[in-house]
């Protein structure tokens, strides 16, 4: 390496461990400045000259400063954060080596990591002659389960189309967004997602399934596929898929699992029983990089009959530049949609090393124990309501002093903005029943119980002072 690679890349992981070491500072989760102001402020344009590798350091320090600290206590937003620093060392050593995972010649390590990742899933879902492909999210897995089902129902669909105005697919009235996405791509349209209703726990009300496709049959429609969600996005519900199972028998329909958010119950003795049915599934999407604490992506998609997931994936069968007969039995991109693609699989697998089956466990049953602490914090506390019951670390809730006649979608929705105002925590928003809640996510390996009293300390003090009309300080 020559000195200035050398001394470029010293100043770059210098940078790195700083912004590792500073997860428990005082430091703000997310920069106080909104999108406009700071494209304003910033210098974002491509020059005709290049400005020099000293240019580089500070646009990383710029960058650095202004992105979300997702790996802070405080970070409880989406169903992903906290950082495992083998994975993430996992995902720098597979830039560096950039590896491409479509083929074994390109990738010969990274190729045998994968198919152990893939067989680990299966062994922990049921499928003993299963196989899969990592993909690029749970909504590219989603669109798989959608397109092996179209290939199992309409086998000739891969060469000549379909037309999908007259097939319809079911998932639960919260399921992911992302099965709209699919049946956009898959061709169904998104008028053809019948949205099943869910009982107070957010789970789907399999009676209504039945009923769903009773009446779209007797109007002429076309049952596709049901989409049973294990673990939803707002409320972490999980949908009771053995009843779901047995539903997609009578009828001769395939069963897709979205355990995007939810899969890490498989390794789970204590939990595993939310999930319970996975194994009569015909496929499962599972996000490793979510609960795991991994970077972003490291997810699967795995199917029970590993033929169907090849003929959707015939595509590759013309690219004689790329795949050869003697590479066929190990050349994953016969399983996915991706030609070029990223080795996601050393990571979780490094990660997966350091500390095993049980130790995934363990994790779970902490963040467990943390969303039943502030659960239990909001009962205790007068002004704060629950809004729904809870399977998994998502806790929904709000402010709602009875003392105050203000709206309280309006100052919830403040409170909110408030919290990320003052930098300390991010949480969600989201909607149950038409109601405006602070949805939190125990989902990072940063947080404890102390951050936990800090958080809801913040939001009722951040309540009452908007109720007392007291202005937001930094």
């Amino acid at each position: 390496m020559t000195e200035e690679n050398d001394s470029f890349l010293d100043n770059v992981f210098d940078k790195i461990i700083e912004y590792v070491d500073g997860q428990f500072s005082n430091q703000r989760v997310g920069p106080n400045i909104n999108p406009t102001s700071m494209q304003r402020v910033s210098d974002l344009k491509l020059p005709h000259e290049g400005l020099g590798r000293q240019q580089s350091l500070e646009d990383i320090d710029v960058y650095m400063k202004n992105s979300i600290r997702t790996h802070a206590p405080g970070f409880m937003n989406p169903l992903w954060g906290g950082m495992s620093i083998v994975g993430t060392a996992g995902d720098l050593i597979a830039t560096v080596t950039n590896n491409s995972m479509y083929t074994q010649e390109l990738s010969p390590f990274a190729t045998l990591i994968e198919i152990e990742l893939i067989k680990k899933a299966c062994e922990l879902i049921g499928y003993p002659d299963g196989f899969g492909s990592f993909t690029s999210g749970g909504s590219n897995g989603n669109l798989l389960g959608l397109l092996c089902a179209r290939k199992r129902l309409i086998p000739n669909s891969v060469l000549n189309g379909f037309d999908g105005s007259k097939h319809v697919i079911f998932v639960s009235s919260e399921a992911h967004y992302s099965t709209l996405m699919a049946a956009n791509v898959v061709g169904i349209g998104h008028s053809n997602v019948m949205k099943i209703r869910c009982d107070s726990m957010g789970r789907m009300d399999v009676n209504h399934l039945q009923e769903e496709i009773d009446y779209s049959l007797r109007e002429g429609f076309t049952p596709l596929c049901v989409v049973a969600t294990s673990g939803t996005t707002v409320r972490g519900a999980f949908d009771p898929i053995s009843d779901i199972v047995s539903i997609c028998s009578q009828y001769d329909l395939w069963c897709h699992v979205d355990a995007a958010w939810g899969g890490m119950a498989l390794l789970s003795p204590a939990h595993r029983r939310l999930i319970d049915g996975i194994e009569d599934a015909d496929s499962v999407c599972w996000d490793a990089h979510k609960m795991m604490g991994l970077p972003l992506m490291s997810s699967m998609f795995i199917i029970k009959n590993p033929r169907v997931l090849r003929d959707v994936c015939s595509h590759t069968g013309v690219a004689d530049y790329l795949f050869f007969k003697e590479g066929d039995s190990y050349d994953l991109g016969h399983f996915s949609l991706q030609c070029a693609r990223r080795n996601d699989a050393l990571k979780l697998w490094l990660a997966w090393r350091e500390v095993g089956d049980a130790g995934w466990a363990r994790l779970l049953s902490g963040y467990m124990k943390l969303a039943d602490y502030l659960e239990q914090q909001i009962h205790e506390h007068p002004d704060l309501e629950l809004k729904s019951g809870r399977e998994w670390t998502n806790v929904c809730f709000r402010f709602n002093p009875t003392s105050s006649s203000m709206v309280v979608d309006e100052l919830n929705n403040q409170i909110r903005e408030r919290l990320k105002f003052e930098g300390n925590f991010i949480v969600s928003r989201a909607t149950i029943q038409d109601e405006v809640v602070l949805r939190s996510v125990i989902a990072n390996n940063a947080t404890k119980k102390e951050h936990i009293d800090g958080f809801i300390a913040s939001v009722v003090r951040i309540g009452n002072e908007i109720i007392n009309d007291i202005p937001a300080s930094q």
